[in-house]
């Protein structure tokens, strides 16, 4: 992996019209320094000087609101759309981001309570991080969805379009998020700033866990600057991009007041490449309660623990310990096939305040109930699986992609969006291995639809780690490591199935070109009534672009 320093990055010269909206620059293969940003030393953040930012809550549009047979549906909106963020101490950051936000907004709902998602593109033709289309494709990660609602990589909304998305959310409770999925720029849509958390609640996790100020999300992620403060981007020959600056919620390395009481912190790692190995300066253990899937059935202790992006795992921190006035942070212990700088070992700091602490779940339980779902998932064993699926991944050093098995999204394509690496039946289990058999990267393998049970970890004594041992749809495959997970095929009531992608969640991994998809059920892919493009295509916007009001709620039939 190559490092870059700060002078010799970006190398602009006369560009600065080019900078102003973010670049793409190959590094040379054996530059090594500090830092990646080019910004002069009074425009590069200091951690720790920065207040905490939670991220808004969407409401549901006004008027949205639809009831059927089936029970209750909630209208939500929001407009990808160009903005700006305070990220720097004196430089204005462009940014395109959910509502102009970054992080977008949080939607929050209650299981069973199903959602409508507008998602308006009033993005500019093209993305100034990397020259490509801006066209995007929102993915609901971690939703047993339709897979029209998918967030598919070509069903693409194009500038001056809106689609609308429809979420089940009949599963357990779990931390779901929301970011953009186009073909082959998934990774500069994100590091633009598409993505932001989705929330689904249900009785085994109110009941347990805490809520409302102590449910705390934290999106961390990391990014490169230009001298003028726009995000610069640099994938490294599309190997993975690491940045010298760690943001929590959009924050540089932020200071969050605490309550001595228990907190529940929703980590997302929302980078695009750069995996974290998370620590408390204190030593005291992160005590891990749900994994992407929702809750564990035993909380799980743990000094440290890595995740990759697109990975979520709830952590309880008991404040209570610390005297007032403690700082607690924290770290970044980081993992093998990073580019790590000065500062990337700072996540954020904890502030311990002398306030009042009490209320509902205030102590770290031994032992969580969960609902169904993930009781099923965590009971699946190799004698539920009927057949065995094997996945290599890789790079192709003839064609210079990333390949699982030799086939890239490119192969999908040009077999008409017809060629499957499985084809499970409804309600089948299999046993899926990816293998990564080196070459100097990690993938964070993930299926959409699913969750799965992680069974088996070749570096680990053939076991999973502790913080794996709760449902999950994406999958940390080290170099050199071989992971085995038990998936069950579960789709929506109604569904008659369809096809769905499998990808690398290191996002320029995604975008060059690690993804192929399965197909679960019979569905003919000629006449295919949950085709992930043609189903339901997006419309023409009526609004003009500089106006991202809401649109009039419509009435649309329930699943």
């Amino acid at each position: 992996m190559s490092v870059v320093d700060r002078r010799d990055f970006l190398k602009l010269g006369a560009m600065g019209t080019v900078a102003a909206a973010g670049l793409a620059i190959p590094l040379g293969p054996s530059v090594s320094a500090k830092s990646a940003s080019r910004l002069s030393d009074r425009d590069f953040p200091r951690p720790y000087r920065t207040a905490f930012r939670r991220p808004r809550v969407l409401k549901p549009v006004p008027g949205g609101e639809t009831w059927d047979d089936v029970g209750r549906t909630l209208l939500f909106s929001v407009t990808a759309m160009a903005s700006t963020a305070a990220i720097l101490p004196r430089l204005v950051t462009p940014v395109r981001g959910y509502n102009g936000l970054v992080p977008g907004p949080v939607i929050d709902v209650e299981q069973g309570v199903r959602t409508r998602l507008r998602v308006r593109n009033a993005l500019p033709p093209t993305n100034p991080i990397g020259g490509g289309s801006f066209a995007t494709s929102t993915h609901l990660h971690g939703s047993a969805s339709l897979p029209q609602y998918d967030g598919y990589a070509n069903d693409l909304t194009r500038p001056g379009q809106y689609k609308e998305y429809h979420f089940p959310n009949f599963q357990d409770a779990r931390t779901l998020w929301y970011h953009d999925h186009g073909v082959h720029h998934t990774s500069p849509n994100i590091y633009g700033g598409l993505a932001a958390t989705y929330h689904l609640h249900d009785e085994y996790e109110r009941g347990q866990l805490p809520q409302g100020e102590f449910d705390v999300p934290l999106l961390v992620s990391d990014a490169m600057f230009a001298a003028d403060g726009t995000l610069a981007y640099d994938d490294d020959d599309h190997s993975g991009l690491w940045g010298d600056v760690v943001l929590v919620n959009g924050a540089p390395w932020p200071v969050m007041k605490v309550k001595r009481r228990v907190y529940r912190f929703r980590l997302l790692n929302a980078a695009v490449a750069r995996s974290f190995r998370f620590a408390l300066s204190t030593r005291e253990p992160l005590v891990i309660v749900a994994t992407d899937g929702g809750l564990m059935p035993v909380p799980q202790p743990v000094a440290a623990f890595r995740q990759a992006p697109a990975e979520r795992y709830e952590v309880l921190v008991d404040f209570s310990r610390y005297s007032p006035g403690t700082l607690v942070d924290l770290v970044n212990l980081s993992n093998d096939n990073n580019v790590d700088y000065d500062h990337t070992g700072k996540v954020m700091r904890f502030e311990v305040t002398d306030a009042a602490y009490g209320g509902e779940h205030n102590l770290v339980p031994s032992a969580l109930e969960t609902g169904a779902i993930g009781l099923h998932t965590m009971a699946l064993t190799r004698a539920d699986a009927k057949e065995k699926v094997s996945l290599r991944v890789h790079r192709d050093d003839r064609t210079n992609l990333w390949v699982i098995n030799g086939k890239s999204w490119n192969d999908v394509v040009d077999s008409r969006f017809r060629e499957v690496v499985a084809k499970p039946a409804i309600d089948e289990v299999q046993l899926w291995e990816f293998e990564n058999r080196g070459g100097g990267w990690f993938h964070p393998m993930h299926i959409h639809l699913v969750d799965f049970r992680v069974v088996g970890r070749n570096t680990n004594g053939g076991k999973p780690f502790p913080w794996e041992l709760g449902p999950k749809d994406v999958v940390y495959v080290g170099e050199n490591e071989t992971v085995q997970v038990l998936v069950h095929f579960a789709v929506p009531k109604g569904s008659t199935g369809g096809r769905y992608m499998v990808h690398c969640h290191n996002a320029p991994h995604e975008d060059h070109d690690m993804m192929v998809q399965y197909q679960v059920g019979d569905n003919d892919p000629e006449n295919d009534p949950n085709d992930p493009i043609a189903a339901a295509p997006p419309v023409w916007d009526d609004l003009p672009p500089d106006k991202p009001e809401y649109r009039p709620a419509v009435a649309l039939p329930g699943w």
